[in-house]
């Protein structure tokens, strides 16, 4: 077992216990300090976890702490990705990686100056049902993907989040916020993206906050919130996708859906780390569950082992790497472009699929 990684955490929100649970579930990971610019929130998330609680200054000087996880908001997370950069540290963010391609290109730049690892969520796409689908996909079970859809509508996050104010400004919408998910697993699965045409709108100029603490506030409406458009991906799939937060949810549909020459694949949802995959081959009429080829029981946090895991085996091809989160900005970006230019976007990006995990390994273990 390689020596453990010794991890700060900055951003004591919502998404951090998240990141408590999952980092206890490595053997790898030593999760030993939190910050928060509220320090008496990051007080409370340290004793709660029995960690150390401190300042961001003091944690990002900590000459221990090799791997800093930046959960803030979105319009702070390439900023703290240069602090944390800067202060020597490798970086691990929460998604989405930057605001835009400049952003992402310029933390993307400082890390490699730095000789530094940068990267970042959603790794959900290393749980059992991605990692599965991918498996299916290259043993070729549904043939040649010819064709997707990808489907994340719902009415926003205003009834149950208890600071939902961010996700209606830059960073935020739904393909911001949950088009990560989405977009990473498409790249997983079948590469990168090569074109991208799309629709945006802003359906309501103001929402009201249902949820507490915050229940009566207005909130101005600063993003699109309804995304409708179509993926080229550069092996010849061409996938529709609709991310919404602008409509009461209809007759349920798959997360996304894989057409092949030879079948049809059902991937899981991409905002969790289970299954099922069910595929229905050329001539069924049912589609059946396949088996699970990895472990479904992995949590968040999985993406920072993987780094981890690079830093002690010296490495560079972790799989949440910065390149990938940079392609899945540049891509989400291309949406709202297309709209407002009526065309469509090449993306300029391209990356290799990450690898996949070794199937059947232990939920604590990432490296056989």
């Amino acid at each position: 077992m390689p020596r453990k990684v010794k991890v700060g955490l900055i951003g004591c929100g919502n998404i951090s216990e998240a990141y408590f649970a999952g980092c206890k579930r490595y053997d790898i990971l030593d999760l030993v300090a939190c910050a928060d610019i509220d320090e008496a929130r990051a007080r409370e998330k340290a004793a709660k976890h029995g960690v150390r609680g401190c300042t961001v200054d003091e944690l990002l000087a900590d000459p221990g702490i090799e791997i800093v996880i930046n959960l803030t908001i979105p319009q702070a997370h390439a900023p703290v990705n240069e602090r944390i950069l800067r202060a020597g540290k490798h970086a691990y963010v929460e998604k989405p990686f930057g605001l835009n391609v400049q952003e992402a290109r310029r933390v993307l730049n400082l890390a490699k100056r730095r000789n530094l690892l940068v990267g970042g969520a959603p790794d959900t796409f290393l749980g059992g049902g991605i990692q599965t689908a991918r498996q299916l996909l290259e043993d070729g079970i549904i043939g040649q993907p010819v064709a997707g859809t990808a489907y994340c509508m719902g009415r926003g996050h205003e009834s149950w989040h208890p600071a939902p104010e961010f996700y209606y400004k830059s960073g935020g919408g739904p393909m911001f916020d949950m088009g990560p998910y989405y977009i990473t697993a498409l790249v997983n699965l079948l590469g990168p993206v090569q074109r991208v045409s799309g629709s945006t709108k802003v359906s309501f100029a103001t929402r009201t906050i249902t949820s507490q603490p915050l229940s009566g506030k207005k909130v101005k409406v600063e993003v699109p919130t309804h995304y409708a458009g179509t993926m080229d991906f550069a092996n010849g799939a061409i996938v529709t996708i609709i991310m919404s937060f602008d409509v009461w949810p209809g007759q349920p549909q798959p997360n996304i859906t894989l057409y092949g020459s030879a079948g049809t694949m059902l991937v899981p949802d991409p905002n969790t780390f289970k299954g099922p995959v069910s595929i229905k081959r050329a001539g069924e009429q049912e589609f059946t569950p396949a088996p699970l080829t990895h472990s479904d029981e992995r949590l968040r946090g999985t993406g920072v082992a993987d780094m981890a895991y690079s830093l002690r085996r010296r490495r560079r091809s972790f799989r949440c790497n910065g390149e990938l989160t940079a392609h899945v900005v540049e891509v989400m970006s291309a949406f709202e472009q297309a709209s407002r230019k009526g065309r469509h976007i090449t993306i300029k990006s391209s990356l290799k699929k990450p690898r996949l995990l070794t199937p059947q390994l232990p939920d604590n273990i990432l490296d056989a």
